[in-house]
């Protein structure tokens, strides 16, 4: 699965002439914690915060008054306090690749760019979560069947085996190891699975649990 199966497209962006109030004015309309910045061109060269923005808001103790205040922001420039050398991703990459970049930097979004460096999306962590609940067929009408077995050669292909010998389709398979030892994730398309569970233990395997999503 690719980002740009998943990201949103047209993102809200603004240009580093943009004033800081309207930066923060577009935030909060589109309820965004952050908007990427680019150049006259669509081209992707920072990305403007929350975090960034509060650091430029005076103070509540401030003597400026509210007229001044304002005043300030309208003149501050989203060029003048913007991250460069930001994080974002190829619209061609992986899910998974964006998933890893946005836990392990601590991020919620990616700008998405594609390979001219334009802007053509945005990723946010939800989008991941989104994904990986479709990868493991969450919602999807079927049957999930966990199993845990021994980690070794040639078992995903018998237990498939298995599978296809009960006339039923497969819809996703996930696994974890742990151990040693794995626990294989299988949701099928079929509400009909009592003789399946039956011959998956006659082979040996431990079914942990067997769920039905209507």
């Amino acid at each position: 699965m690719y980002v740009r199966e998943r990201m949103t497209t047209n993102p809200i962006s603004v240009e580093p002439n943009v004033s800081v109030s309207k930066a923060f004015m577009l935030m909060t309309e589109s309820k965004h914690s952050q908007l990427p910045v680019v150049d006259n061109d669509n081209k992707l060269i920072g990305l403007v915060t929350e975090k960034l923005l509060a650091e430029v808001n005076p103070s509540k103790a401030t003597s400026l008054s509210v007229y001044e205040i304002n005043y300030l922001l309208s003149k501050t420039k989203v060029g003048d306090i913007m991250k460069t050398g930001i994080f974002s991703i190829n619209q061609n990459a992986l899910i998974e690749d964006a998933a890893l970049i946005m836990k392990e930097n601590r991020i919620g979004s990616l700008p998405v760019v594609d390979d001219n460096n334009y802007l053509v999306g945005i990723v946010t962590r939800v989008d991941i979560f989104k994904a990986f609940i479709d990868i493991l067929g969450v919602k999807a009408v079927g049957t999930r069947i966990a199993i845990k077995t021994k980690d070794s050669i040639g078992i995903i292909a018998d237990i498939t085996n298995i599978i296809k010998n009960n006339n039923i389709d497969i819809r996703n398979i996930s696994n974890f190891n742990e151990n040693g030892h794995l626990e294989l994730i299988i949701k099928v398309r079929s509400l009909e699975t009592d003789k399946l569970v039956e011959d998956l233990k006659a082979a040996g395997y431990e079914v942990i649990s067997v769920t039905k999503q209507h």
